[in-house]
C-alpha cells in the first residue's frame, strides 16, 4: 500500500488561480473524498494527482517517489472517469485488458487477472459486449476493473456515479466500499454529492474556492463543523443558522427569541442548528420559539418541516413520520436543544 502526500500545491490557468496552497497527506490504504461545491478545484486536484494537469508550483509525492514531474503512466495511478471512457470499437474484454497489453503483460497473466477482476465485479458473463450493449452501471463497473487489473498504487475516481440513477449510485457505491475493504488500497476520490463522501470516506477533504476548508472524519465535520461553510455544506437539509447577539451565555435571536446556550462567548454570531436538535413542542414551554410553518416534506420515514420566524429567517426541523402536524400556514412552537448548538462568528469560524 502506498500514501499520497501534497505540499504546498497550486495551480493556476493564466492569472486565475484553481488551486491555493493545498497540503495534504493521505495514508496508505485510506479512502479519502474530495468534495464541494462546483468550481472548489476538486477535480483539478484529482488531476493533478494523476498527473493530467501540471502544477503551477508544490510537489507531489506517492509513496517515497517525487511524482510531480513525471507523465500519468509512471506515476502508478490508476483513474475512473465520470463518463467511463470505454473502447466503442473494443468489447468489455479487450477494454479491461488493453492497459496490460500495451505495458506488455503476458498473454495469460492478462487473462487471468481480467477474469477474476470480471467476477469481482459480476461481470464476468460481459465480457463479449461491447460498451452500446451495456447499461450505465454495467459500463462503470467495466471502467472500473480495467482500473483494478492494472493493480496500481493509488485508485482515482473523478465522479464515476454521476451518470447513474439513484438506484444505481447506490449499488455502485457498496460495491465500491467492498473493494476498498477486500483490496485495502489507497483511494482518493471525488465528488459533488456530500451523501457520497459521508457513507464512503474514512476522511473527508472539504474544498472551497480551492483551499482545503476542513479535513476529517464524516462524523467530524458533521459534529463540529469548523467554519460556517462547512455547517452548511454537510448535511441535507443544511444547519439552520440564525443571527444573534450573545452575552452571559445566552444568544438573543433577532425575531427577538432568546435561548441559553451556555457558551462564554460575547458579541454578534451566527448559531448553528441541525434539523434534528429542533422539534415541535407547546407554546407554553419556557424559551419555545414560535414560528409559522411554510412547508412540509414527507419523506416517508422522516418529515422535514420549514418554519420562518417573526423576523423572516427560517427554521428546518426534522421530525419522525408518525408526529402530528398542523396545518401549512399555522403558528408552532418549537424547542431548541441547546446542547447541539453551534456559535460561528460573524467572519465564519468556529466558537468552541
Amino acid at each position: 500500500m502506498t500514501g499520497v502526500r501534497l505540499e504546498a500545491l497550486n495551480k493556476k490557468f493564466g492569472d486565475t488561480e484553481i488551486i491555493r496552497d493545498v497540503s495534504l497527506e493521505v495514508a496508505a490504504g485510506e479512502f479519502v473524498v474530495f468534495v464541494g461545491p462546483s468550481g472548489c478545484g476538486k477535480s483539478t486536484l484529482l488531476r493533478l494527482i494523476a498527473g493530467l494537469e501540471e502544477a503551477t508550483s508544490g510537489r507531489i509525492r506517492i509513496g517515497a517517489d517525487d511524482v510531480t514531474d513525471l507523465p500519468p503512466a509512471l506515476r502508478g495511478v490508476s483513474m475512473v472517469f465520470q463518463s467511463y471512457a470505454l473502447y466503442p470499437h473494443m468489447d468489455a474484454y479487450r477494454n479491461i485488458a488493453f492497459g496490460l497489453k500495451m505495458a506488455g503483460t503476458a498473454g495469460e497473466t492478462v487473462d487471468q487477472r481480467v477474469r477474476r477482476v470480471a467476477d469481482k465485479l459480476k461481470i464476468g458473463d460481459l465480457l463479449q459486449r461491447y460498451p452500446r450493449q451495456l447499461s450505465g452501471g454495467q459500463r462503470q463497473r467495466v471502467a472500473i476493473a480495467r482500473a483494478i487489473v492494472r493493480e496500481p498504487r493509488v485508485f482515482l475516481f473523478d465522479e464515476p456515479l454521476s451518470n447513474l440513477d439513484a438506484a444505481l449510485r447506490a449499488e455502485t457505491r457498496l460495491e465500491i466500499a467492498r473493494l476498498h475493504d477486500e483490496l485495502s488500497a489507497t483511494m482518493i476520490y471525488v465528488t459533488h454529492d456530500q451523501q457520497e463522501a459521508m457513507t464512503l470516506a474514512d476522511r473527508i477533504v472539504l474544498l472551497n474556492k480551492g483551499r482545503i476548508e476542513q479535513v476529517g472524519s464524516p462524523a467530524d465535520l458533521y459534529q463540529k463543523p469548523q467554519t460556517r461553510f462547512a455547517a452548511r455544506f454537510i448535511g441535507s437539509p443544511p444547519m439552520n443558522m440564525l443571527d444573534a447577539d450573545i452575552a452571559d451565555g445566552k444568544a438573543r435571536l433577532s425575531s427577538g427569541a432568546s435561548l441559553d446556550i451556555g457558551t462564554g462567548f460575547s458579541g454578534s454570531a451566527s448559531i448553528g442548528i441541525r434539523p434534528e436538535a429542533v422539534a415541535l413542542t407547546s407554546s407554553g414551554e419556557p424559551g419555545a420559539v414560535q414560528a409559522r410553518l411554510v412547508h412540509i416534506e414527507d419523506l416517508g420515514d422522516t418529515r422535514v418541516l420549514y418554519a420562518e420566524l417573526a423576523d423572516g429567517s427560517k427554521l428546518a426541523v426534522r421530525c419522525a413520520a408518525d408526529v402530528s402536524l398542523p396545518k401549512k400556514g399555522a403558528t408552532v412552537a418549537l424547542r431548541i436543544d441547546p446542547k447541539n448548538v453551534h456559535v460561528f462568528t460573524v467572519d465564519g469560524r468556529r466558537v468552541d
